[in-house]
Order: structure tokens, then C-alpha cells, then sequence
């Protein structure tokens, strides 16, 4: 299950970057949004930062997962609310990404739930090098 939640933060990461460089003007033009794109940024880094926490052996990728797609998903919502009162991008694909998005979060979500959890392990000391 680790594998499976280390892909979907993977692949979610991916979609906000891509999802930024669009609204930055880098991939295409016609959808420039400066504060979606810096938002978008920001969400995939919260996505790798929960990604590459995976591999540290002091929480489980489910508790990570939670975290991490959790804050995502509650960026999201505010892209969304941003979109519903007419300050964020209203076109076509930002909706549709919004929603699709909204979807893989929550089932991303629902997947780190069931993960299997494991307690805290503080970090042992190192030997002193006498």
C-alpha cells in the first residue's frame, strides 16, 4: 500500500505542476493566472514534501498521505471558491481539473486511511566517536 500512495502523490504532484506552468504561460498561452499558478506551486510542493517523507522510518506513508493530500485537498477547495466568486481562472480546463482533482484527492485520501499505521519512532543518537 505504501507503493500505491507514493504513486498517487507522485502523480498528483505532477498534475499541479503541470496545472502551474500552464497558468505561468510555459506550456501554453491563454490561461496566464499568476496566483493559481503560485498556488499550484505551492500544493505540489506540499505533495513532494509528503512523497519523499514516505522513506523516513519516523511515520507511515498512510499518516503522511493523510497530511499531505489533506492540505492539498483543502487548496484545492479554496481554488475552487476562489473560481465560484469570479477572482480565480473560469475557464473550461481549470474547472475541469478542479474537479477531477478534487476526486483522486479524496480517493487518495479514503487509500492512506486504510493504510496500515506505525507508531512514532523518535530518532536514535548517534554513537559518539571517541
Amino acid at each position: 500500500m505504501t507503493g500505491q500512495i507514493r504513486a498517487l502523490l507522485l502523480v498528483e504532484a505532477v498534475t499541479y505542476v503541470i496545472a502551474a506552468l500552464a497558468h505561468f504561460g510555459v506550456l501554453t498561452t491563454g490561461f496566464e493566472h499568476r496566483q493559481a499558478g503560485t498556488a499550484e506551486s505551492l500544493i505540489a510542493a506540499v505533495l513532494l514534501a509528503g512523497l519523499a517523507l514516505t522513506w523516513t522510518a519516523s511515520a507511515s506513508a498512510g499518516t503522511i498521505g493523510l497530511a499531505a493530500q489533506g492540505i492539498a485537498l483543502a487548496g484545492t477547495l479554496v481554488g475552487v471558491f476562489t473560481i465560484a466568486i469570479g477572482v480565480g481562472p473560469r475557464t473550461v480546463p481549470d474547472i475541469a481539473y478542479h474537479t477531477a482533482i478534487i476526486a483522486v484527492l479524496v480517493g487518495g485520501l479514503i487509500l492512506a486511511r486504510r493504510a496500515p499505521r506505525q507508531p512514532f519512532t523518535p530518532p536514535t543518537r548517534m554513537p559518539s566517536m571517541k
